[in-house]
This record gives structure tokens, C-alpha cells and sequence, in this order.
């Protein structure tokens, strides 16, 4: 059973090997690859990038426009003559025209157009911080778990020395007749039952490190590994105090949490989208211009060659146009009720973030407050339960507990480290998290 344990320490020192070859990723790292390669930040981008050209639409709609036109008409048949009767003519007919338009006045639907696709633009790049931010979170509690589910790995990993060492011992004092098969029997199960823990927390290791390589889209998560704090500053973690109060909070990240910037855009958006509904209620003004010429050709009439005509028929114009609908069905009131309730409904929307971001501060606010003091009561049991184990393994090696007593005993020691392992990263995530919602870097 030596050569046992002896192998099981060369595999930690190996595992240990490996982790220090392999390149390592931080918690910043770690977010900032997972959002360079994520499909929908990009699709989110694209969807800012759509909304920059409605801006450049918007704003070119005070450009004047050209448009250039040809025709070429035959017409066959009987005809009206100059001299009024009727007769079978053939004719055809070439013209071209050049023409312009500006908007003068459209009761100032192409201003309120153009702040309305700009206010757009700004909620669309907040969607986009928004987005980033989700998967930021997403990264830091799955990198929370593998810090979790590793530690839990390196405690069953200490189960299996200490049975391996027990197993060694009744071994010996076997071999020397001081101790039965039955009770060697027992202490192997024991350690098969370790080793199947370890197992099963060496998997959900794996499934955790699987799970953040997968928001990172890395093809593998073979290779892959992520840097571990420091414990003893994770002993020291901060202060409940110091964070604030929920409300505190609260009222930091209402000033610049993407999402809520993202709505009272849309809001103010909502705010025009009115005032483009009342256009309609306003004349418009166009300036108009343009250039245009024709040829004309009836056949057995002798006429100008074709350039002849195309310039003595050159003309020019320009004017000013004006257009007031006096009814559309009642249209225009119906539109401007609609962008109305549209405009509330966009304020129930913005009514609706600040209550979840809200609930989600103190969600997370009084998860660190149970988390923390759950910290503080499990270090005190993993040291009491640390003392009694001690003992009793003392009193087991010395003949004076059953097998039974002493893996109760382990176990209850064993345990309190789960819970003091659980509620230092919780409280690790929750606190990154409500420094997070005050504006800071999501980081250990």
C-alpha cells in the first residue's frame, strides 16, 4: 500500500506539473476573449452598425436629389393633322430631363428624424455595453465555479491521503496479527468510496472548466486552465460595511448601467417620434429644378435633324412648391395618438428595468450578507471539526473508536470545508458582482 500512496503523490505532483506548463487565463482574460468572439456581441454591433446608417439617411435627407430621365415613344395609327382632319401617321418621340428637389420646410420631420435615429444609435451602443456586461457575468460566475469545484477536488484529494495513510497502517499492523481482515477490509472500502468522491469531483472540475471554454467559443477545454487567488487574501475579503446599502447602490447604477441609459434614450426617442407624428399638421416647401429637351419626328414630314431639335427645345425651370394636406382620414391624429401610447408603454419599459436592476442589487446585496455570515460561522466549524477529527483519529489509531466513528468524524470535517469553500466564492462572486454594479471592473 506504500507503492499506493507513493503513486497518488506522484500523480498530484504531475497534475501540479501540468497546471504550471499550460498557460493560464485570468478572470480579464477570460471576459475580454469571450466577448471578442462571442456571435451575439457581433450581431449586437451589427446592430449598431444599422442604426449609424439610418443616422447617415437621416441626415442626407436634407441633401437635394437628382434624377435623370430618357424616353423614346412610337406611336402608329390615325392621327389629327394641322390642319385638322385625320390621318394614318407614324411618329415618334425622344426627350430628356434632369431634375432636382430640396426640402425648404417639412414641419420639422427631417430634424426630429435625425435626433430621433442618433437617440437610436446611443441606445443601440448601450444595448451593445449591456450585452457585454451579461456576458462578463456569465464568465465570472462560471470562473467562480471552477475556482469552487477545484478546491473541492484538492479536499476529496486529501480524503484519499488520509484514508490511503489509514489503510497503510492497518496494513502493517495486519501483517503483524494486531489487527482483523474484516477491519482492513473495511478502511479499503473506505478508501474505494474516496476515490469514487474524488472522481465525481474531479468531473464536475472538468464540467466547470467546460462550461467557461465554451462562453470563451474555445474549440477544446483540453489545455485550458484559469489563475487561482490567492487564499489567504480571499480570507481577508472586504468588508460588508463598505459596500453600502442596496439602495446606495442602487441610486450609483442608475447613472450609468447601460440598460437604464438604453431606455431613457428610447424614451426621449418615443419623445420625437410624436413630434414626427405632428409633421403632417404643417405645409411643406420644396425647391424644384431642372433641365429638359425632346425630339419630334412624324413620318413623310420633314424635320429638323435630331440635335437641331434637341437644342432649340432645351428649357430650363426652377420653382417653389408647396403641399398641405387638408384630410387624410384622420391619419395623422391616429399617428400621433399611436407614437403617444407608444411613448408611455416606452416609459412602463424603463419603470420596468430600474425595478429588476433594483431587485437584482439586493438579491446580490443580501446574498453576500448570508454568504458572509455563513464564511464566518464555517471557518469556525472547520476548525472545531479539524480538532475533533485530530482527536478522533488519534483515538482510532490507538484502538479506542470503531471505523464507523471515525469516517463520521471525517466526514463532519470534510464537510464544514465544502461549506466554508461555498461560502468564501459566494461571497467572492456577490461582492465582485455589487462592486460591479457600482461601476467597477468585475475582477477577484
Amino acid at each position: 500500500m506504500k507503492k499506493v500512496v507513493i503513486l497518488l503523490i506522484l500523480v498530484l505532483l504531475v497534475r501540479l506539473d501540468v497546471l504550471a506548463q499550460v498557460k493560464q487565463w485570468s478572470l480579464r482574460e477570460c471576459c475580454d476573449y469571450a466577448i471578442s468572439h462571442s456571435i451575439s456581441i457581433h450581431q449586437k454591433t451589427n446592430t449598431t452598425r444599422t442604426a449609424g446608417i439610418d443616422l447617415s439617411t437621416a441626415r442626407n435627407s436634407r441633401l437635394p436629389n437628382a434624377n435623370l430621365s430618357a424616353n423614346e415613344s412610337f406611336n402608329f395609327g390615325r392621327a389629327q393633322t394641322i390642319d385638322g382632319t385625320y390621318s394614318n401617321r407614324n411618329t415618334n418621340n425622344t426627350s430628356f430631363s434632369l431634375s432636382t428637389n430640396v426640402p425648404l420646410f417639412t414641419g420639422s420631420q427631417i430634424t426630429n428624424q435625425i435626433k430621433l435615429n442618433q437617440l437610436n444609435l446611443d441606445a443601440a451602443l448601450n444595448d451593445l455595453e449591456k450585452a457585454r456586461n451579461d456576458i462578463r457575468m456569465q464568465v465570472a460566475k462560471a470562473y467562480v465555479q471552477i475556482l469552487y469545484d477545484s478546491e473541492m477536488a484538492d479536499v476529496a484529494y486529501r480524503q484519499i491521503t488520509i484514508d490511503s495513510l489509514q489503510v497503510v497502517r492497518l496494513q502493517a499492523l495486519f501483517n503483524n496479527g494486531k489487527a482483523s481482515q474484516a477491519q482492513l477490509s473495511q478502511q479499503m472500502a473506505t478508501l474505494a468510496k474516496s476515490h469514487l468522491t474524488a472522481t465525481q469531483a474531479e468531473n464536475s472540475r472538468k464540467l466547470s472548466l467546460l462550461a467557461l471554454s465554451q462562453l470563451l467559443e474555445l474549440p477544446t477545454p483540453e489545455g485550458f486552465a484559469i489563475v487561482f487567488p490567492n487564499l489567504d487574501e480571499l480570507d481577508r475579503l472586504d468588508n460588508l460595511a463598505q459596500l453600502g446599502s442596496p439602495e446606495l447602490i442602487y441610486q450609483e447604477a442608475l447613472s450609468f448601467k447601460p440598460e437604464i441609459q438604453a431606455e431613457q434614450l428610447r424614451l426621449q426617442g418615443a419623445e420625437r417620434s410624436i413630434k414626427i407624428a405632428q409633421a403632417p399638421l404643417y405645409p411643406t416647401l420644396n425647391l424644384n429644378a431642372g433641365l429638359q429637351s425632346n425630339y419630334f419626328k412624324t413620318n413623310g414630314i420633314t424635320a429638323d435633324p435630331f440635335f437641331t431639335q434637341i437644342k432649340n427645345n432645351f428649357a430650363q425651370y426652377f420653382g417653389v412648391s408647396m403641399n398641405y394636406t387638408l384630410f387624410n382620414r384622420l391619419a395623422t391624429r391616429n399617428n400621433i395618438r399611436k407614437a403617444r401610447v407608444n411613448r408611455e408603454n416606452q416609459q412602463l419599459v424603463l419603470d420596468n428595468v430600474k425595478k429588476t436592476l433594483y431587485k437584482e442589487i439586493q438579491q446580490a446585496y443580501y446574498n453576500a450578507v448570508a454568504s458572509h455570515a455563513k464564511h464566518a460561522s464555517s471557518k469556525a466549524a472547520v476548525e472545531s471539526s479539524k480538532a475533533a477529527f485530530e482527536l478522533m483519529k488519534a483515538k482510532y489509531e490507538n484502538g479506542r473508536a470503531t471505523i464507523t466513528e471515525f469516517d463520521e468524524s471525517k466526514m463532519r470535517y470534510l464537510n464544514a470545508e465544502s461549506d466554508h469553500v461555498r461560502s468564501r466564492y459566494e461571497y467572492l462572486y456577490q461582492t465582485a458582482l455589487l462592486n460591479f454594479y457600482r461601476g467597477r471592473d468585475l475582477t477577484f
